[in-house]
């Protein structure tokens, strides 16, 4: 068994949601802990960060 290194994210249950949408298309998810803790591969923390970030920008309101 090879080891992967992974990072620790801790959020709330909706980004949870959106964070096992986003694995669907692009697995990055190493272990699902509980509904507030993941592990995801640590070389694609940036990259899921920016993605997560993308997709709450969507759904934030703006007066513009």
């Amino acid at each position: 068994m090879k080891a992967i290194r992974g990072v620790l994210l801790t959020c709330d249950s909706a980004v949870k949601q959106i964070l096992l949408t986003l694995n669907e298309k692009e697995s990055f998810i190493i272990e699902d802990l509980d509904d507030f803790h993941v592990v995801i591969k640590a070389d694609e923390e940036y990259r899921v960060r920016r993605e997560l970030e993308a997709e709450l920008e969507k759904n934030t309101y703006s007066l513009e």
